[in-house]
């Protein structure tokens, strides 16, 4: 593939590699591309009955590359007058797309998830089929403490109501463990047994008949479709849009273009202790 991604091939599954190590895989358009393209390409490949998703350094996916998308806002707004909601969700929307594309996939796609797994990299991950993280694993949405709401609105369809409540109203890290208990992810595994757990479920479901995955997956995701996934997602992506754009998103903009965006949101996390802002 490219910079961002490459692919490995075992028998039947395909696997995905995040390999950004040195910028914890965030998230750019050029990632954007290069992962929809490895989707598209394991789509298309008949041998391929199963994808797994894995992730190179310390983290699987630190969310967006925020220092280029806070520019990328502050550098809109000094050139017009008014926010465009339209422009705005067909950029937001061009990632979220590719996130769907792993949900709509006629394979499996499990994610092995080691490290930070947070804000744009839930939106993300949490498309997949199944999640299996190391212990090390740490998820949470702290965005929607400010500048920011999940765009491919999973959380209630994995979690249910009162819990996907319950951190997304706080924005609270949640640990491997916590995540296994609460039902975010399928299980959480001593990290020096992650990448083989994830390919022995993976080569399991590699012995049944792609025709038998394809349909049965169709199966589990036809009643999330029903309470209005799709429609979920498109007011999630529009809201992200909305509190980008509330004053205290712009006075968050303004902040981390003064103080740069990891000093912006250490002033963030500060107050909640977690995020590596833990008090002492």
């Amino acid at each position: 593939m490219g910079a961002a991604i490459r692919t490995e091939t075992n028998g039947h599954i395909r696997t995905i590699v995040f390999a950004r190590a040195g910028e914890y895989n965030t998230i750019t358009p050029q990632w954007r591309d290069e992962f929809s393209a490895a989707l598209d390409e394991a789509e298309r490949d008949d041998n391929v009955r199963v994808v797994v998703l894995r992730a190179e350094g310390q983290a699987f996916c630190a969310g967006y590359g925020l220092d280029w998308s806070t520019a990328a806002q502050a550098a809109s707004e000094e050139r017009t007058r008014a926010w465009d909601s339209v422009a705005d969700l067909r950029t937001i929307g061009s990632f979220v797309r590719v996130f769907r594309k792993m949900w709509d996939l006629s394979k499996p796609v499990i994610a092995a998830v080691h490290g930070w797994c947070i804000a744009g990299g839930t939106d993300m991950v949490l498309c997949a089929d199944i999640i299996i993280a190391g212990e090390s694993a740490k998820f949470g949405y702290p965005p929607s403490r400010v500048w920011g709401v999940p765009t491919s609105a999973m959380w209630v369809y994995r979690m249910g109501f009162e819990r996907a409540k319950r951190y997304l109203l706080t924005g609270d890290e949640i640990g491997a463990r916590e995540a296994e208990k609460i039902g975010l992810i399928l299980e959480c595994v001593p990290d020096g047994e992650l990448q083989a757990r994830a390919m022995a479920l993976a080569e399991r479901m590699a012995r049944v008949p792609l025709n038998q995955l394809t349909m049965l997956k169709m199966l589990c995701n036809e009643p999330a479709e029903h309470m209005g996934l799709r429609s979920s997602q498109l007011l999630g992506s529009f809201f992200d849009g909305v509190a980008r754009h509330t004053q205290e998103g712009r006075d968050f903009v303004s902040r981390a273009q003064e103080i740069g965006f990891r000093q912006a949101v250490r002033e963030r996390d500060a107050p909640f202790g977690d995020y590596g802002e833990r008090k002492k």
